[in-house]
């Protein structure tokens, strides 16, 4: 059967990152120091290797890039200074563009312009929009209640009409996820009855990413920072998100501060306000392997965030204090930035929050079913003699 081959395959990876990848002379060891890397996903060196012949189309149906959590280690070890931790970081951008059938993700990643003027564009166009309906549905004096600026049944529609673009985005780039690792890229039958068996793990990973701290068990002494922080930033973002969706309404009223509701409110804050600094921290400081190269869509993901964030505390603080028309303005300069953040989030590096756990749960399912295959054929081998 014929390969097809891309040879210009390595240079257009530069664009998402990988600019040492030629360095490499697959010594192994950065697949020997990876905790993560076994005898069925042989990375980072088998994805560094395919990724220098060329092979587009075999790494579009690999789930190993996902597999990996970039503690760095693999970087620290490598003699030639190939960076095989940030290739795996680019490759999983290039999954994200592939993944991605409006070819949206593929211009972020290539071009840090064209996202950052898409985004100024959406800003600019729910600012307008909101001043407009704010100044023709209710008063610019009044928070929240009849009359409000911005009340907050309208938001809540206006957050759910958002949420479903996202989940329409992200349902049809999940779907070609599954379509590219286990059907062209399982060579084996995958039964049904491995999917229910496994689902656990959807969950599991997704609320723990218990994976990464595993990344430190072959560093002594052990350190589990990056993964706490990496969480809290997670289930910060998670829960805020719910809250905003689902309790719009009763996280709006007041100024009263109803605690049943926005206790996980600065709950979630805290995960975030310690995330977005712990990483732009950490990138200026270039404290750890993993943040000792950027992307531009990084800082984008991270100053975006930071802006969010703080948009939110200035609003909240404004609206339980009584000053209402400060509140209403820092409302709008929140969602501004809310808007481009989550219609971008299909196509940028917070797609990770739904691509990793699909990754896990598939790779379980793709283990299990080699493993019953390789019990079937000895079983038959031993039947025969």
């Amino acid at each position: 059967m014929s390969i097809r081959v891309n040879p210009r395959f390595i240079n257009d990876l530069v664009l998402f990152g990988a600019e040492d990848v030629q360095l490499c002379y697959h010594c192994g060891d950065c697949s020997t120091v990876c905790p993560h890397a076994d005898e069925v996903y042989k990375f980072p060196r088998k994805s560094m290797r395919q990724l220098q012949m060329g092979l587009e189309r075999k790494i579009e149906t690999t789930l190993e890039p996902w597999l990996c959590y970039y503690c760095g280690q693999c970087s620290e070890q490598c003699p030639r200074e190939a960076a095989p931790g940030e290739t795996m970081m680019s490759l999983r951008r290039w999954l994200i563009s592939r993944y991605d059938f409006t070819g949206i993700a593929k211009q972020f990643f290539k071009s840090r312009m064209t996202e950052v003027i898409t985004i100024i564009c959406f800003a600019l166009l729910t600012g307008v929009f909101l001043l407009y309906y704010g100044y023709s549905m209710g008063n610019f004096h009044i928070y929240d209640g009849e009359g409000a600026f911005l009340s907050s049944s309208f938001i809540h529609e206006f957050d759910l009409t958002l949420g479903s673009l996202l989940l329409i985005f992200l349902a049809i780039n999940a779907f070609r996820m599954w379509y590219f690792t286990m059907i062209k890229g399982t060579k084996i039958p995958v039964p049904w009855w491995l999917y229910l068996k496994e689902l656990y793990l959807l969950p599991w990973h997704f609320f723990t990413q218990k994976r990464y701290s595993e990344c430190e068990s072959k560093r002594d002494p052990k350190i589990f920072m990056p993964w706490i922080i990496h969480l809290g930033l997670m289930l910060g973002y998670v829960i805020m998100l719910v809250l905003v969706m689902v309790f719009i309404e009763r996280l709006q009223s007041g100024p009263a501060i109803q605690w049943q509701v926005h206790i996980f409110g600065y709950i979630a804050t805290i995960g975030l306000v310690t995330g977005t600094i712990y990483f732009i921290r950490s990138r200026l400081n270039k404290t750890y392997e993993q943040y000792k190269k950027s992307h531009g869509t990084d800082w984008v993901f991270v100053v975006l965030l930071f802006f969010i964030v703080l948009t939110g505390i200035a609003q909240h603080i404004f609206h339980r204090t009584g000053l209402y028309e400060l509140a209403n303005i820092t409302y709008i300069a929140h969602l501004m930035c809310v808007v481009p953040w989550l219609l971008r989030m299909p196509f940028s590096k917070w797609a990770h929050l739904v691509y990793r756990p699909l990754a896990m749960y598939f790779a379980a399912i793709r283990r299990d079913a080699i493993t019953s295959r390789e019990s079937l054929l000895k079983s038959n081998s031993v039947s025969i003699k």
